[in-house]
């Protein structure tokens, strides 16, 4: 049984870098970004583009799903709603696949310590810092599995997420 993993959290929790190590340690995997769907100019959010974006991320997830070569498919994204989730999920050929579903979340200190450091690096925007907080304490309303990260490593969090994917097998 293939497995999919579905990691949401914040903007700025760590969702792609952990996402990337993850990779790196299960095998015949492959990982997704929901991010890279939506890298354009200008950023443009409607209804248009928000269908555009989700059939697209929908149809790499499929194409990801039926190929041989994987058994383990890794998509994060700034799932906050389950609406997000749902929505993903139903679009889905999900026969012979376990989907674990995890969110990432943390203290409002820890998160805006990370964004801070994104925002003087020149990596994110200073619009980012309220918007992610606001978003953080939506990810408790979520049907997932959540894992703080607020004072764990890359790989403490990456040995979490196996570990809820093994669970059940």
């Amino acid at each position: 049984m293939k497995k999919l993993y579905l990691i949401g959290g914040t903007m700025g929790i760590g969702k792609t870098t952990t996402c990337q190590v993850l990779k790196t340690k299960l095998d015949k995997s492959v990982f997704l970004d929901g991010d890279w769907c939506w890298d354009m100019h200008p950023f443009v959010v409607n209804k248009e583009t928000k269908k555009l974006v989700l059939n697209n991320i929908c149809a790499l997830l499929n194409n990801d799903i039926k190929c041989n070569a994987f058994e383990n498919i890794i998509f994060c994204w700034v799932m906050h709603e389950q609406s997000i989730i749902d929505d993903l999920l139903s679009c889905l050929d999900l026969n012979d696949v376990k989907v674990i579903a995890i969110s990432l979340v943390c203290q409002k200190e820890a998160l805006e310590k990370k964004i801070q450091k994104d925002i003087d690096q020149g990596i994110r925007k200073p619009d980012v810092l309220a918007r992610s907080v606001e978003r953080l304490e939506m990810y408790q309303k979520l049907n997932t599995y959540k894992i703080d990260v607020s004072n764990k490593t890359i790989e403490e969090i990456v040995k979490e997420i196996i570990k809820v994917g093994d669970e059940n097998d």
